[in-house]
């Protein structure tokens, strides 16, 4: 009644079952997957930004 399933893990892009020493499934994945990470990272320093020209603002206009 109960199977015994393998281990294994998942493709963090496409969820596809891998082997466990594996992260990601195939090459179109990998390349996929270095896009959303510099599309994160760009996202990370623009919040920071944000925040940092804020904050200028704000010690700006409460001096006045």
């Amino acid at each position: 009644m109960s199977e015994i399933v393998p281990q294994h893990s998942h493709c963090q892009v496409c969820g596809k079952t891998i082997p466990v020493t594996e992260t990601l499934c195939s090459q179109e994945c990998k390349d996929k997957y270095q896009i959303m990470i510099k599309r994160r990272r760009l996202m990370v320093y623009i919040m920071y930004g944000l925040i940092g020209v804020i904050l200028i603002v704000m010690l700006l206009f409460s001096n006045i």
